[in-house]
């Protein structure tokens, strides 16, 4: 997963790709325990970019966008965001998959 390195840059990929955005943090123990399983997540959805966007490093992007749980994800197809998967409640594979696949049918 490649990690976001400023604003420019979501809102160009956001804008031009099929991508998921995936904002944590390093300290957050809920994003910790789904991290074993998302290589194999971006692996069977590889119509998707994937995008680490660390919380407290664009915590002014989280305020715009009302993302208020870690972690949360967001899907951009066409320059439109077409699914969030965002609450403060722990995730699990499978309801980041049932996510994806629903975010999927948009592209």
């Amino acid at each position: 997963m490649e990690k976001l390195k400023n604003i420019d840059e979501f809102r160009e990929i956001a804008s031009k790709e099929a991508a998921i955005f995936m904002f944590s943090a390093d300290w957050c123990p809920d994003c910790r325990v789904i991290e074993p399983v998302l290589p194999r997540i971006e692996a069977d959805f590889p119509s998707f970019s994937f995008y680490y966007v660390d919380r407290d490093e664009f915590i002014d992007l989280c305020g715009e966008l009302e993302i208020f749980g870690i972690p949360s994800f967001l899907a951009y197809v066409n320059g439109q965001e077409v699914e969030r998967f965002v609450s403060k409640n722990r995730k699990n594979q499978e309801e980041i998959e049932a996510f994806l696949t629903k975010a999927e049918s948009h592209i």
